[in-house]
């Protein structure tokens, strides 16, 4: 399957697109470490099938150091033992604000219940606009069919700027 279209190759596709980066980007400067919040956005990839962001993203914990245990367990997590509470925490959210077609009841009271545990308010907004920032990521570049692969670490932190 090829690319079906370029989001950025238009006048409004790449002034929206610039917009949604320094969205992100925001986040990414919160008081949530940063190896949490590619976590989750791997997580919430990996759910949702995007080959450009599980790449990216994989590669972007890589970059800073991160066991390759720890990438590689991500998809079960759960089932694991190399991930604090707070990031499990985090990885639950991220999968239940993933799975909201899934789940009756969204996020759940425990799930709720540990976030506010382990993060402070501010904390808690950053992680509950990345779990929608890149499942709608995920979306426009499911959507439009971008692959995974060649993503180089930086990439995205370039395009913010």
């Amino acid at each position: 399957m090829e690319l079906r279209f370029n989001l950025n190759d238009n006048e409004l596709g790449a002034k929206v697109g610039k917009r949604f980066a320094n969205v992100s980007m925001a986040i990414m400067q919160s008081a949530v470490p940063k190896s949490t919040l590619e976590l989750v956005e791997l997580r919430a990839s990996q759910i949702n099938g995007c080959g450009y962001c599980v790449d990216a993203h994989a590669k972007e914990l890589a970059a800073a150091g991160e066991p390759a245990v720890r990438i590689n367990l991500v998809a079960a997590w759960r089932e694991s033992t190399v991930f604090t509470e707070a990031e499990q925490a985090a990885l639950a959210l991220a999968e239940e604000g993933t799975r909201l077609a899934d789940a009756h009841q969204g996020v759940s009271d425990e799930t709720w219940a540990q976030v506010r545990k382990h993060y402070a308010d501010d904390q808690i907004a950053a992680l509950v606009y990345l779990v929608a920032m890149i499942n709608a990521a995920n979306r426009l570049l499911v959507i439009t069919r971008t692959k995974g692969g060649s993503y180089e670490p930086g990439t995205f932190d370039s395009m913010a700027s």
